[in-house]
């Protein structure tokens, strides 16, 4: 056994460790504003977003180019997220254990998950509460999650198909081209 604490679960990408943009960013922060206020609008979270500029964009930190955390400039422009992106996955997580478990009553293994991510819940949302970024009359309840989650999350995910029909579309299109040279 290695000397880590934890053999599996490393898998990540590295930040930048420098402060300024890197040189090859060719955006200027405003251009990536826009972006990520466009990305926003489409429906995808902040963590997407950010996974989509890194990836489709080059640019390996919001803050680095721009100047300002990414969450930061969707509040400026009023596209944030209600509940922070943690507490709104932790919800869809509750959420589908309890529709689980309504098919599934006798599940006590998702009984106990249930009451794992709830205790998550109520902790973050303790949090969040302390720090600000949640109301003090916020309160966790399970139906107003569902609604949550059904309306963000589910934006996001019909906003991820539809980038992967348009990359299939484009990848096929490529493929017909170089067959017909």
């Amino acid at each position: 056994m290695s000397g880590k604490r934890r053999d599996k679960g490393q898998s990540h990408s590295t930040r930048p460790a420098r402060i300024g943009p890197p040189k090859w960013v060719r955006y200027t922060p405003e251009e990536v504003e826009a972006l990520v206020v466009e990305l926003a609008r489409i429906g995808y979270t902040p963590s997407m977003i950010g996974v989509i500029l890194r990836d489709q964009y080059g640019i390996p930190l919001v803050k680095s180019v721009a100047g300002v955390k990414l969450t930061r400039i969707l509040e400026k422009h009023g596209v944030a997220l209600p509940v922070p992106e943690d507490l709104l996955r932790l919800m869809a997580k509750a959420v589908n254990l309890r529709r689980h478990l309504a098919e599934h009553p006798k599940d006590s293994t998702s009984k106990k998950g249930l009451i794992e991510v709830e205790s998550k819940i109520h902790a973050l949302i303790r949090y969040y509460k302390r720090t600000g970024k949640l109301p003090q009359d916020f309160a966790y309840i399970p139906e107003r999650a569902k609604l949550l989650v059904s309306q963000y999350l589910g934006a996001a995910l019909q906003a991820t198909q539809a980038q992967e029909q348009t990359s299939q579309i484009s990848t096929v299109q490529q493929a017909s081209t170089e067959v017909s040279q």
